[in-house]
């Protein structure tokens, strides 16, 4: 059976530590503030986080640009040339244009590879949801499954993957385009936090709101705790956007409410790509579930 390599996106905020564990790569997309324009890195080499959300507070804006097609081309076309096939986990296609854009990388270098193969996987989810999925493809990999047998688990089962997140200011998804500026404003004065989680369709979708950082972080461990189901691929990650010693709160907050679980908890951090929407002080829990079938685009 021929061996596979798994690779991501910046989306999938997994570190250094875990991309090694895992055997797990990426392919960088790109922030851009000013006149810089440099790789979104998981291990921040070029800025550091506390910089990357220091700038932010300041109010600079920071875009971002996905992977382009020919970035694509390039690495499958040297993880084929090694013997290996590929396999691509993508950011959700609800959040970035990047699955789209391996799509026609993946048919033009099959025919210069016909018998290999290169599977472009929407995950529909993003952050540690993103990276949950890759772990999850590492396992099955090192039990000695196929490429086809792994991606057909996921495409299973990625929709039992939930989040739960929120933020700490508002103005962030304001400039990012994904709250209104009335909204901004009311909300801040308040201090009303909202819940958002991935939807079916991997559309990051605000389905509550709560009154203060403390009440709104005991809600993502309800949550968490309402939707959790036992799996045997199961892993708990809470993610944080420059706010270790919050992540570390909620953290506690979830162990308390799985006493009986001996599962792993992740802490990561949240990445470039994902805090420049969110933002700092953004919190956010993830694991296996009860399967995502709520659409926000239909609840509209």
């Amino acid at each position: 059976m021929r061996d596979f390599a798994i690779i991501s996106d910046s989306c999938c905020d997994l570190d250094a530590g875990l991309r090694a564990r895992f055997g797990i790569d990426y392919i960088p997309m790109r922030i851009i503030y000013g006149e810089n324009d440099i790789p979104a890195s998981l291990d921040w080499e070029q800025i550091s986080s506390k910089e990357f959300y220091d700038l932010m507070r300041r109010g600079v804006r920071i875009r971002t640009a996905q992977i382009n097609t020919d970035e694509f081309k390039e690495v499958f076309s040297k993880i084929l040339s090694g013997g290996k096939d590929v396999m691509y986990i993508a950011c959700s296609s609800a959040l970035s244009n990047s699955y789209k854009s391996s799509l026609p990388a993946r048919d033009e270098i099959l025919k210069e590879f016909p018998e290999s193969k290169i599977y472009c996987i929407d995950s529909r989810n993003a952050c540690m949801g993103l990276g949950m999925i890759c772990m999850t493809a590492s396992d099955l990999r090192a039990e000695g499954k196929s490429i086809d047998e792994t991606a057909a688990w996921i495409e299973e089962h990625k929709q039992e993957v939930n989040q739960f997140a929120t933020v700490e200011n508002l103005n962030y998804l304001k400039r990012a385009g994904r709250v209104s500026t009335t909204s901004a404003v009311f909300g801040g004065l308040l201090q009303v936090k909202p819940i958002i989680i991935s939807d079916a369709d991997g559309q990051n979708a605000a389905v509550e709101k709560v009154k203060g950082r403390k009440n709104s972080m005991a809600r993502l461990a309800d949550l968490f705790k309402e939707t959790y189901r036992d799996n045997p691929h199961q892993r708990v990650c809470v993610c944080h956007a420059d706010a270790p010693e919050a992540a570390e709160e909620l953290k506690a907050l979830v162990k308390e409410r799985m006493p009986d679980k001996n599962i792993e908890v992740i802490t990561a951090g949240i990445g470039p790509i994902i805090g420049a929407t969110t933002g700092p002080g953004t919190l956010a829990v993830y694991c296996y579930g009860k399967e995502m079938t709520f659409r926000a685009s239909a609840a509209k």
